[in-house]
């Protein structure tokens, strides 16, 4: 075995970052294959958002053309970026994924700033998210879970029956993740393809026994008339859209598409636990954002030809409220309750709720493992570069599960939210520019994958989803969340440079 190096001034072994721990814990279990992932892609893609964010999409641009517009750019969005991002996921299949990517990029300080931000506000609000929408939708099933069933109060603080089942929810996936990379992976493919299927057949019977004519009829009508219409409970007039204010509509209604459309980059996490990562990799991600986008974008037209696009909030029946006006947003159980009657709520409910299980599965699983390799670079508490005994990073689950649960009990993982989007589709941005970086810096080095359509594909990439953020940070509705979004990135500044110097990793 080979001696560590030895300082003869302090008279001891020189110690590198994390040294300790190296020969030490297990390794990396190559478990996951193509269909595996396949379906994390899809599964930790497919959540409540598709469910529920199509009425604030009717909301924002008020014509059945530019909802669908809108889910349209979505999906090309979210098929550039991933066939783009693939290159470098060929280059570097690393446990780490997008912190890796921007690491070898652009350097240690770019790549902590996302992992920073990842574990702040997009991984685990997202975790949070999509437990509570879980609980949310357990109580349609069992009245006790509601909001409005507190089971402690103290000032402003409240505890209530749903939060208490979505951090049992995060807890209990995090404990089934920590026995193993199988364990997880099982759980994933059984949900993920039972809720292909399912939303499969939510598309053809919703064709078959659903269709209503005059729904068909109000909304093909006229396609491209858009006008801005108030949420529920606000009283504002109707407003009529053109020229930028169409534009900036666009933009902002993309808020919950492409939120519904992301962790397509989740897979690139576990690049050590993946077999043949250099081509699954690529394939995985490729073959189910383009599942999952055809499936978005048929839902939609499954839900025009069901409801009505326009409706009022005080409408006493389903059709009446339309798509911007449903229940609580739940266009899809609208949809359900149309063609199966009040079973429909129910049948939906449980759908629901085995997606969000699902969906939180796979982001869990992911997540994690970015921590991870922040930690071995000295970026992170160390100990959370330790594997456990079932060749999976405990540590980081556990460290990731508390957090996503204190952001359950603080209530805030709604208001986190907002900053998400902008964040996510900057380090995206900032991550495809990474191909052209290292075209030029690193030209030899092995790309088992090269970008397909590179350099026009990636640049309408940059393009789009640029333009995207600025819409964000000048839109009156998203502009304060977006820049504080901006700020919470600004703030793992310092924090980067006092884990180096905390730590031992390097600065520079």
């Amino acid at each position: 075995m080979t001696e560590p190096p030895f300082n003869p001034v302090q008279n001891k072994p020189v110690v590198t970052p994390l040294a300790e721990f190296q020969g030490e814990q297990p390794h990396f279990k190559r478990a996951i294959n193509l269909f595996d992932a396949i379906m994390l892609v899809t599964g930790s893609m497919i959540g409540s958002g598709i469910f529920i964010v199509s009425a604030d999409i009717a909301r924002q641009v008020g014509s059945a053309g530019w909802l669908l517009v809108v889910w349209l750019l979505t999906g090309f969005i979210t098929m550039a970026g991933a066939i783009s991002y693939g290159e470098l996921a060929s280059m570097f299949p690393k446990v780490g994924g997008q912190y890796v990517y921007l690491r070898e990029a652009f350097g240690r300080l770019t790549a902590f700033l996302y992992g920073w931000t990842l574990f702040l506000v997009i991984q685990t609000g997202v975790i949070a998210a999509v437990a509570v929408a879980f609980a949310k939708f357990t109580g349609v099933l069992l009245p006790f879970f509601s909001v409005k069933n507190l089971l402690f109060q103290a000032g402003s603080f409240e505890f209530s029956s749903v939060q208490l089942l979505a951090i049992v929810l995060i807890v209990g996936i995090t404990a089934l993740n920590a026995r193993g990379v199988r364990t997880g992976k099982l759980i994933q493919n059984v949900l993920g393809s039972t809720k292909l299927v399912a939303l499969a057949l939510l598309i053809v019977f919703g064709v078959a026994l659903g269709l209503n004519h005059e729904a068909i009829q109000l909304n093909f009508a006229d396609l491209w008339t858009a006008t801005r219409h108030p949420a529920p409970g606000v009283s504002a007039p109707v407003l009529p859209i053109s020229g930028s204010g169409l534009l900036i509509a666009i933009g902002m209604a993309m808020t919950g598409s492409l939120f519904s459309s992301d962790s397509w980059n989740n897979i690139g996490f576990a690049g050590e636990e993946i077999q043949n990562p250099e081509r699954t990799l690529v394939r995985s991600m490729a073959i189910g954002t383009a599942i999952v986008t055809a499936l978005y974008i048929l839902i939609n037209v499954v839900y025009l030809l069901v409801l009505p696009l326009h409706g009022t909030p005080e409408a006493a029946t389903v059709a009446g409220r339309g798509i911007q006006y449903a229940t609580d947003d739940r266009v899809a159980t609208a949809v359900a309750e149309s063609v199966l009657g009040k079973a429909g709520a129910y049948v939906m409910a449980v759908l629901i709720m085995l997606s969000t299980f699902g969906a939180n599965n796979g982001i869990i699983l992911s997540g994690a493992r970015a921590y991870f390799a922040m930690a071995k670079d000295g970026l992170f508490f160390p100990g959370l570069a330790r594997l456990n005994g079932a060749g999976v990073p405990g540590r980081a689950l556990w460290a990731q599960c508390l957090w996503a649960c204190l952001l359950c009990l603080s209530g805030s993982y709604g208001q986190l939210l907002n900053y998400v989007m902008f964040s996510v589709i900057l380090f995206y941005v900032v991550t495809i520019i990474g191909i052209f970086v290292l075209r030029r810096t690193r030209p030899e080095a092995p790309r088992p994958y090269r970008a397909w359509g590179y350099p026009l594909v990636p640049g309408v990439y940059i393009l789009l989803a640029t333009t995207f953020c600025v819409i964000l940070l000048i839109a009156p509705d998203t502009a304060e969340f977006s820049r504080r979004g901006l700020g919470l990135v600004a703030l793992g500044l310092p924090v980067y440079f006092l884990f180096g110097k905390r730590f031992g990793g390097r600065t520079a």
